[in-house]
């Protein structure tokens, strides 16, 4: 990475982190971007320049969520399964505390931030749908099939509905305040016997794509 990059690469940063701790201190709404951008020091443009809303502010690793599922299918060892590799991915998550899982002490706070506000919970949904619609793309290309397909689509609702469900089981433990090692406990038991039951549904894709 070249000095221009690691510059923009630290600003970035520093945009995102004093945005979140400002919502999270006074919630959402009640920051302006001009307020975020007077306390990291730089013009209310130059946050508008890395991020084109406020909800990209909170969620500056929203491309990263976006991508994760449709890059773990497309990525995941011969032999394996598409449910083999989400269940994979997830339970990998869980244990090394992936920092967008929310797993972690300090997590709490940022996701009330996020239950008490009407935008950033339309926007987690957005995240989720477009998750989705990688993943069945993804499936589709697979089983090559055009985008219009039904099946790759139903598919990818599947895994990508319990991938959701999983993760806002971890929502809700941290915001109640249980303890993490719990929480990773019960949602990974969860994952592990839940993802069972998809495996069981989904056996032979793509083979049975066609029939």
């Amino acid at each position: 990475m070249g000095l221009r990059e690691e510059k923009k690469r630290q600003t970035r940063t520093l945009l995102a982190d004093t945005a979140t701790a400002l919502f999270v201190e006074h919630g959402f709404e009640r920051v302006t971007v001009a307020e975020v951008a007077r306390a990291a020091g730089v013009a209310v443009n130059t946050v508008f320049n890395y991020f084109p809303t406020k909800e990209d502010l909170f969620f500056d690793r929203q491309d990263e969520v976006v991508d994760r599922l449709a890059r773990v299918v497309r990525e995941r060892p011969a032999g394996a399964s598409p449910v083999d590799a989400v269940r994979a991915e997830l339970l990998a998550g869980l244990d090394a505390g992936e920092p967008t899982y929310g797993l972690h002490s300090q997590a709490a706070a940022f996701w009330r931030t996020v239950t008490d506000s009407p935008a950033l919970r339309a926007r987690l949904l957005d995240l989720g749908e477009r998750a989705e619609e990688a993943l069945a793309a993804a499936l589709a290309e697979e089983a090559g099939d055009g985008a219009a397909a039904p099946l790759p689509r139903v598919l990818a609702g599947a895994l990508a509905g319990a991938h959701r469900a999983a993760l806002a089981e971890v929502r809700r433990g941290m915001v109640a305040g249980e303890p993490v090692d719990a929480v990773r406990e019960r949602v990974a038991a969860a994952v592990t016997a839940g993802f069972d039951l998809l495996a069981a549904g989904l056996a032979g894709w793509p083979e049975r794509a066609a029939v």
